[in-house]
């Protein structure tokens, strides 16, 4: 069967919701904070060589870039065509490719012919290092786009906050140039200490920050769900976190290699006035915001909130159902989405959020709803007397949901 005939069954048969298998994504400079719902036998599953699984990449039509021992699939979402115990696989992006419009919309296919975003849960024991992803111009040398991003901390995923439950972003205000090139300089010496040029911030459950390219940021250790353009460019300015050691070839990553060993090339990816904005903590942060009047959506049995928006790349809702109830919910574009509390059903297909998954299973907790089907609306069913059933939604640039939400902003501000 061609592609083509395996996406349109798939789309047929979810009546254009697609359900969508795990993505696990390993990595060799992280230690696992086991916050993923994977078994406890499986956070290595892939070898101790390759690291310890500690992302799941959710709605994913780009390959993860972990080095010459990437998977050929490593980072992709697979399409499953039905809810039978082998059912037929093809990637998102070929779904995508071949199907087009039908999926992501007019607007999304005639300006990208791609789905231009992704999310992912990013589960780590400790701190990353002190780091930074391209600008589109800089990215533009690895052949990729620029890398955006947006945190949020939901709860049902952070029993525990970690080892170090707090956030470097940008530089001290008044830092030069010259303090973070003697920093870089000494990367191989040690602990160059660039963090001590910059701020930690606590992190809150059920907030988030808005992380745009070329600003510096050492994620601290609560399990993220992070928004992020389907591209995966970066490079580490910090040599040492904790007692861990960065390899150096990650300070030059996706460096252009007639630029290798050009410290004036590092300092030139940093965005300075992102960096030292003195109120970086106000223009980043995000606490959630009701999509509607909240006493209007609780009489109808349900709540959302914006909890990523400040991005023009991609936006992000957090969807609550009350126990028992049936809600019928509109979008106005694509998004994927995946289950964090409760079971109930999610269209034609039950959704259930799973306590433990094996490396390979198969879920019902992850889909994607194509734009279509988010127009029509998705009939919503909690099927639990107790507990809610939670759902994250992210969606791609321009969603007009979202443009009128950040107009009514503007508005307020002003």
């Amino acid at each position: 069967m061609s592609n083509r005939a395996i996406a349109e069954r798939a789309m047929e048969y979810g009546k254009g919701i697609l359900r969508l298998a795990p993505a696990w994504v390993p990595r060799s400079f992280c230690i696992p904070g086991r916050r993923l719902k994977l078994h406890p036998d499986d956070y290595y599953a892939l070898g101790g060589e390759r690291g310890g699984i500690d992302e799941r990449w959710l709605a994913s039509t780009i390959k993860a870039d972990n080095g010459p021992l990437t998977g050929e699939e490593e980072g992709l979402s697979q399409v499953l065509v039905d809810s039978s115990e082998t059912p037929e696989r093809l990637l998102l992006r070929d779904v995508i490719e071949e199907l087009g419009a039908a999926v992501i919309g007019e607007r999304l296919w005639s300006e990208y012919q791609s789905w231009p975003m992704f999310a992912k849960f990013f589960d780590n024991k400790g701190g990353l290092p002190h780091h930074i992803h391209h600008d589109d111009a800089a990215a533009a040398f690895t052949g990729q786009l620029g890398k955006p991003e947006a945190y949020y901390f939901p709860a049902q995923l952070n029993n525990h906050g970690g080892d170090f439950p707090f956030t470097f972003f940008g530089l001290e205000p008044g830092t030069t140039r010259a303090q973070v090139g003697d920093a870089l300089r000494a990367f191989a010496k040690g602990d160059n200490k660039i963090t001590s040029l910059s701020r930690a911030y606590r992190l809150d459950i059920a907030t988030g920050w808005d992380v745009p390219p070329g600003l510096l940021h050492a994620p601290g250790s609560m399990c993220t769900y992070e928004l992020q353009r389907a591209s995966d460019v970066f490079a580490m300015y910090q040599s040492l976190v904790g007692n861990s050691v960065v390899a150096e070839e990650l300070l030059w990553k996706n460096t252009p290699p007639e630029r290798m060993g050009d410290i004036d090339y590092l300092l030139d990816v940093i965005n300075w006035d992102l960096n030292l904005d003195p109120e970086l903590a106000r223009n980043r942060f995000m606490r959630p915001a009701a999509v509607r009047c909240e006493e209007e959506m609780a009489a109808e049995g349900y709540h959302e909130s914006w909890i990523c928006y400040k991005s023009e790349c991609f936006s992000a809702k957090e969807l609550t159902v009350a126990p028992g109830q049936s809600v019928k919910i509109y979008d106005a574009a694509a998004y994927g989405l995946v289950n964090l509390q409760g079971h109930g059903r999610f269209g034609i297909w039950p959704i259930e959020s799973p306590a433990m998954i094996r490396f390979g299973q198969l879920t019902y907790d992850e889909y994607f709803v194509s734009e279509s089907a988010a127009r029509e609306g998705v009939k919503i069913v909690n099927n639990s007397l107790s507990e809610p059933l939670v759902i994250l939604k992210h969606f791609g640039p321009g969603n007009p949901e979202w443009l009128k939400f950040n107009q009514k902003e503007e508005e307020t501000r002003e």
